[in-house]
């Protein structure tokens, strides 16, 4: 069984509500007309009625719920804007929060933040800050964490590994490196993958100094205590992925070897090392997947296709388990 199948299994029958904000987008059309026809998920689109049937072409959307928000039930409205005015705590006037209300992800984010969708998928025309900023004042990080991140699944045949952080934190302290730890041990378990989680560094076992080095190894102390897995660290990336180089670099390492999770020590590395990977290596990239967040919300590439947005959806949907 393929990962999708995996996936769309566990969601099947569970009619999963996820919004797209960018509903007149053709792209988002062919993805969601799928999905509804499929009865994988429930779709939402915002935007214009006639306009999204005007760009559906040859797609059939008879399954497919359409919200204009120009033409939102004025109760409805209301409804919402004393939920947004109640979550910013007096931090904007009410006029303010109701223009919010007209931003497709303000709008498509509350929906999900009040529990009428179990998740969002937008950024196939908007920047990565339009889709998160949004997430980050209504839905909020989970309890006890203080940030999010974004991973990747990487996959090629039957190997399946989590790389983090690699599209949000540019640096990371120790204790940002375990929150995203954390968190890719939640969407690890997610795909199916057994965590196993590998700190890494350019020094293995303290074969290099320097502060670089010794906030990896203060992470991975703590992940110590603190994580319900297998850890370890400072590893260097083929020190935990290759058991020969393991055996000589960190005997006795439960991780080292065949570790699955692999949490870089700021953004550079992480996003360099998930596209050689992708572009060198073979693997699929699936992601970003945002992580710590208190509900799902997910990032497209502006460049993405129709496939991508279907695969994305699906993934938020199991992100709402």
């Amino acid at each position: 069984m393929s990962l999708l199948d995996e996936l769309k299994a566990k969601i099947s029958g569970l009619d999963k509500r996820i919004v797209f904000p960018e509903g007149e987008d053709i792209r988002i059309i062919e993805a969601a007309s799928r999905l509804a026809n499929e009865g994988i998920i429930k779709p939402v689109l915002l935007g214009n009625p006639q306009a999204i049937q005007n760009n559906a072409d040859n797609f059939d959307i008879s399954k497919i719920e359409i919200i204009d928000i120009e033409n939102y039930p004025q109760a409805d409205f209301e409804e919402m804007l004393d939920s947004l005015e109640e979550r910013r705590n007096g931090k904007n006037t009410r006029e303010d929060l109701a223009g919010w209300l007209k931003d497709p992800n303000y709008f498509g984010t509350m929906l999900v933040y009040m529990d009428k969708a179990d998740g969002m998928v937008s950024g196939a025309a908007h920047a990565t800050g339009d889709t998160v900023r949004p997430a980050l004042q209504i839905i909020k990080t989970q309890e006890g964490m203080r940030r999010i991140s974004g991973s990747f699944l990487m996959q090629k045949g039957d190997t399946r590994y989590i790389f983090a952080d690699c599209a949000i934190n540019i640096e990371l302290d120790a204790q940002g490196m375990l929150e995203v730890a954390k968190q890719s041990v939640i969407t690890a378990k997610q795909f199916n993958i057994d965590p196993k989680v590998a700190f890494l560094s350019f020094s293995t076992k303290g074969s290099a100094k320097g502060e670089m080095v010794s906030k990896v190894q203060e992470a991975a102390e703590m992940a110590k205590t603190e994580l319900d897995v297998p850890s370890d660290g400072e590893l260097q990336f083929d020190a935990a992925l290759v058991q020969e180089v393991a055996d000589k670099k960190a005997p006795g390492s439960d991780v080292a070897g065949q570790a699955n999770v692999f949490v870089f020590p700021e953004l550079q590395s992480g996003n360099i090392g998930y596209k050689i990977a992708q572009r060198l290596g073979g693997f699929e990239a699936f992601g970003p997947l945002l992580q710590g967040l208190a509900k799902p919300v997910s990032d497209l590439s502006r460049g993405c296709v129709a496939e991508d947005v279907y695969n994305v959806a699906i993934i938020n949907a199991i992100q709402s388990l």
